[in-house]
């Protein structure tokens, strides 16, 4: 046991070492932006330049709309697919799985040839970008759903709540919802991950997002794409940080039906 548990250990501290030695490079050079002396200098300039408010606000008002419209799609299907079609749930899977085959380049010629002329003119319209961000996030928003469905005794809470005189929205909004707080949770921080660092569909597209800065960032600078990379990095575990906060005192979680009567 004591062999085992040293092993454990090293294993541990070898993985920490393999992932923190580079992060910490990172943002050393990210402090070098003053030459012979270490500052943040790196920083001041990227949260200056008027670009970066401007394209991260672009890409956080179509990370808003993607995880709303992505969650709207996908939770009622789901729920239905649970309830009524189980034996669909083979088909959403394959579905769920094509993001992953089809390149995000095949994706953004396909919506540009099929919705740039009439009667689906939207090659202009930020609608467009957002679909093809629905589409890069489906499989994210559906595994979590997924996983806070399986999670649930859906069908007999359903029932219950039937039985009890709800109907389908109170079923929606004070059932299932309040029992996927967590799962809901991770379908969003994911999305707005995926939306953030996104870089092919924005450049086809021609708007300024996020993803095209940090990329002509890293092309034209030096220390700043440094400085961006330890940002992201931050944002993103300061997200993981909000999904195990929020997700504190859910194991155990009643799933009552208090709330239908």
């Amino acid at each position: 046991m004591i062999k085992r548990r040293g092993w454990s250990w090293f294993w541990f501290f070898l993985g920490a070492l393999y992932f923190l030695v580079p992060l910490l490079g990172t943002f050393l050079f990210s402090l070098r932006g003053k030459r012979g002396a270490l500052s943040f200098f790196a920083y001041s300039r990227v949260f200056a330049d008027s670009q970066f408010l401007q394209t991260f606000s672009f890409s956080f008002k179509m990370a808003l709309l993607t995880i709303v419209a992505g969650i709207a799609l996908t939770l009622p299907t789901m729920i239905w697919v649970h309830l009524r079609l189980p034996k669909a749930k083979p088909i959403l899977e394959a579905c769920s799985l094509l993001p992953f085959v089809i390149p995000p380049i095949v994706l953004v010629f396909g919506l540009i040839r099929i919705y740039s002329g009439p009667p689906f003119a939207l090659a202009s319209s930020p609608l467009l970008l957002v679909a093809g961000y629905i589409v890069l996030s489906f499989p994210y928003i559906y595994r979590a759903i997924d996983a806070g469905l399986r999670s649930m005794d859906l069908r007999g809470l359903t029932e219950a709540a039937h039985s009890l005189g709800a109907g389908w929205g109170t079923i929606l909004f004070r059932i299932v919802l309040p029992n996927m707080r967590v799962s809901l949770l991770s379908a969003v921080f994911l999305t707005f991950s995926i939306v953030i660092g996104e870089l092919t569909l924005a450049v086809m597209l021609a708007w300024p997002a996020f993803g095209p800065y940090m990329a002509l960032m890293g092309r034209d600078l030096a220390y700043e794409p440094a400085a961006l990379a330890i940002l992201s990095f931050l944002l993103t575990w300061g997200l993981i940080g909000l999904i195990q906060f929020a997700s504190r005192g859910i194991t155990g979680h009643s799933t009552g039906l208090g709330g239908t009567h």
